[in-house]
């Protein structure tokens, strides 16, 4: 549950995805990873769920799927890539999963 309590522990994580709206936040991230991280005071677990691409890592580290969505944008992935891995199900399966509650 994303809490006050997550909110707290995931907020150098989210701060930095947020950075990652702007080119100039991608290309620092792109040019030296773990650097960018400690700019923005993540936590060890937390650089190592970023270093492993560890999605459901970075959830259960804090970060805000609103966040995110900028880190895993950089990997090729959306909102419906991030269901389908915290549902275990593949993204066809999960977007048949909306169509059906939608009904």
């Amino acid at each position: 549950m994303f809490d006050g309590e997550m909110a707290q522990k995931g907020y150098p994580l989210n701060k930095m995805c947020y950075s990652l709206n702007g080119q100039l936040g991608r290309d620092q991230f792109k040019a030296d990873e773990m650097a960018y991280c400690d700019k923005f005071g993540l936590s060890e677990a937390q650089k190592i769920a970023v270093r492993d691409r560890d999605v459901l890592g970075l959830i259960e580290q804090g970060g805000s799927i609103y966040y995110l969505a900028k880190f895993v944008g950089m990997l090729g992935l959306n909102v419906q890539d991030i269901g389908a891995i915290q549902t275990g199900k593949t993204l066809e399966e999960f977007k048949q999963m909306l169509v059906e509650a939608g009904k």
